[in-house]
């Protein structure tokens, strides 16, 4: 999958408000007949469960990579010299009430996916989908750099993930 896929409308589930841009730029990730599906329903639980507010018609990109470019842009522009399973880049101002037209990038990590999906024992689709959200989060201006930040974003994601029956992925069994 090389080239952009567009994902709106009734075909992915959502409302025709939103456009989720596909793209990926290393061999490896699932066809986009998985991701678009994936994505669409990230973006819908996160919306209802969050409850996400942007401008009609706001786009979402969604950027399918690999350690080696993710670990460019987080030493770019995070001064990490390191690969990260996602980084988000918002497109607008987040202080405003609401977002868009443009909500931002999200870019994804492969190799550091399908390493975090196998550590935790859940499957590459529940961990995808999780840091989906995760980023779809960042671009809305939720944070965990401190605590208490940490608190509210970690507990919306487990809302939201436990509306989409994936488990707590921050649950420490003893």
């Amino acid at each position: 999958m090389n080239d952009v896929i567009e994902v709106s409308g009734v075909d992915a589930g959502l409302s025709d408000d939103i456009e989720i841009d596909l793209t990926s730029n290393v061999d490896g990730w699932p066809d986009e007949a998985i991701l678009a599906p994936l994505a669409a329903r990230a973006f819908a639980a996160a919306r209802c469960e969050a409850d996400l507010r942007y401008f009609p018609g706001s786009e979402l990109s969604l950027v399918f990579s690999d350690d080696a470019a993710v670990q460019i842009l987080n030493r770019d522009y995070r001064n990490k010299d390191k690969p990260t399973n996602v980084l988000s880049f918002p497109g607008g101002d987040e202080e405003g009430p609401v977002f868009g037209p443009l909500l931002g990038d999200i870019v994804l990590a492969r190799e550091t996916v399908m390493r975090e999906a196998k550590a935790s024992g859940r499957g590459f689709d529940e961990q995808l989908v999780h840091l989906i959200i995760h980023g779809i989060l960042h671009l809305f201006g939720y944070d965990h750099q401190i605590d208490e930040e940490a608190v509210i974003m970690e507990g919306l994601e487990t809302r939201i993930l436990a509306s989409l029956g994936i488990a707590d992925p921050y649950r420490i069994d003893p």
